[in-house]
């Protein structure tokens, strides 16, 4: 059955309805791409997992960050790539699809869900951590249900109302990090600190698998690149900007990441922390002292809240895709707004999962986000080498190198960080690929029936 016969339109009414129902506005240049991921990322989100990152490599979270680094230009590479192929909003989901099939293309977004849906979730685990360490007096929970509130009335206004949220969230955060580079730098010089010991650590761990683990869990960092392809249908010439953007955000953000790891640990060069999930509050005591913390705070609850509402719209927009699709309920998810164009039942139903923020471990959370995306990024590697290097065919000289060699190094860096992360991980994340295989079985009637795919030609 071809995807047309799996979208029939039996009437005008029915084509008007999927015009204003299943489209979206396309109002995004590459710039506001671009900072859609750099908040998604969240320059500060260095701080979310620095201290149990550091306590996991012993003081090595620059040098991982780097291997992070290393590996994610490979997969923003692929990305890209399929993102020129297939300017959709589905990310992973998509190119998987359209590539190995509806079967597989399902379990990709099955895992993609799995860092999507938990990226909103540990943004608003960390505001209620932070503020409550600001004001003891506010139980976590209160700030957690106050940002959920106020991301839900963003993303469902819409995507112009994200956009630009977001010049303010990027100002506040660049002026932290100018300002506590430097005082950091001045610290560290002043403390007579071997400038080589953030990528060398401590001593208190020396082997590579702790190192692999922690650039494993930093994953979670580099997901606003794969979030900008979310996108692509409110993107101006989507094969053209989303590309681009995805690039430019991943290499950037990368830089900052290293810059800032290296910064705290040259300024505090110590894996003692009066907690792990609070570890900045430490680092910016010592460089800056109660004014650098508060300043911190604000930054980093500005940050977190930006990163929430741009990783909201896009697991909004990822069910919305699957629901389109059917392979989801279409009548719950599969439709646009009239009055607002977003998808506000797939945004509602983020924001009751992300409710778990009040009881969910930090540790354990960042694990499974990192589980997710990794499973995601080996997919969108293979589907470079499936779609360009087999179905199309394009081998001829350095296209080999392109469409054989890179994606194939992609997938082989992302398989290895995955199976550096936690037995526990293993267990929460594979549990939820057999959900997901669970409903495939439902959808297809046990493969007797196709999966559903995405009509491109809508």
């Amino acid at each position: 059955m071809s995807p047309e016969q799996l979208h029939p339109v039996d009437s005008p009414t029915e084509a008007t309805m999927q015009v204003t129902e299943g489209r979206f506005k396309r109002v995004l240049g590459v710039p506001s791409l671009v900072l859609f991921g750099l908040v998604y990322m969240v320059p500060l989100t260095v701080f979310t997992t620095y201290g149990i990152v550091t306590v996991l490599t012993g003081g090595r979270v620059a040098m991982a960050y780097v291997v992070t680094l290393v590996v994610m230009v490979f997969t923003a590479r692929s990305y890209a790539r399929m993102a020129v192929a297939y300017p959709y909003s589905g990310s992973a989901y998509i190119y998987t699809q359209q590539t190995f099939g509806g079967a597989i293309g399902f379990l990709a977004g099955w895992a993609l869900l799995l860092d999507y849906l938990f990226l909103p979730m540990i943004n608003y685990l960390v505001v209620g951590l932070y503020l409550t360490e600001a004001f003891p007096a506010v139980p976590s929970w209160v700030w957690i249900v106050v940002s959920i509130a106020i991301v839900t009335v963003l993303n469902i206004i819409g995507i112009i109302s994200v956009a630009r949220a977001n010049f303010v969230i990027i100002a506040v955060q660049t002026i932290f990090v100018v300002v506590f580079v430097w005082l950091a730098l001045g610290t560290g010089v002043g403390h007579g600190v071997d400038p080589l010991r953030p990528f060398t650590g401590d001593g208190s761990v020396g082997e590579l698998g702790p190192l692999f683990g922690g650039a494993a869990i930093l994953c979670l960092s580099f997901l606003g690149f794969d979030s900008v392809s979310t996108l692509a249908e409110e993107a101006k010439d989507a094969k053209r900007t989303v590309p681009r953007a995805i690039l430019i955000t991943t290499i950037g953000a990368g830089l900052v990441f290293i810059l800032l790891a290296f910064s705290a640990q040259f300024a505090y060069p110590s894996n003692q922390f009066e907690s792990a999930d609070t570890a900045a509050i430490d680092v910016t005591m010592a460089v800056g002292s109660h004014w650098l913390s508060a300043m911190f705070i604000a930054g980093y609850v500005a940050g977190a809240l930006g990163s929430a509402l741009t990783s909201q719209a896009s697991v909004s927009r990822i069910l919305f895709a699957m629901g389109r699709d059917g392979v989801l309920p279409r009548v719950v998810f599969g439709h646009l707004n009239e009055r607002f164009g977003t998808p506000v039942v797939a945004t509602l139903v983020v924001s009751v999962f992300s409710l778990a923020a009040i009881w969910i471990d930090l540790a354990l959370l960042s694990n499974m986000i990192s589980f997710g995306a990794l499973m995601a990024f080996s997919m969108v590697n293979l589907s470079v080498l499936k779609h360009y290097f087999i179905d199309e065919k394009e081998r001829a000289g350095s296209k080999v190198f392109s469409n054989l060699v890179l994606p194939l190094i992609g997938f082989g860096l992302t398989v290895w960080l995955w199976t550096s992360l936690s037995g526990q991980t293993f267990v929460v994340g594979l549990s939820w690929l057999a959900l997901g295989f669970v409903i495939l079985l439902v959808v297809t009637r046990f493969f007797r029936r196709p999966t559903p795919m995405l009509d491109l030609k809508e």
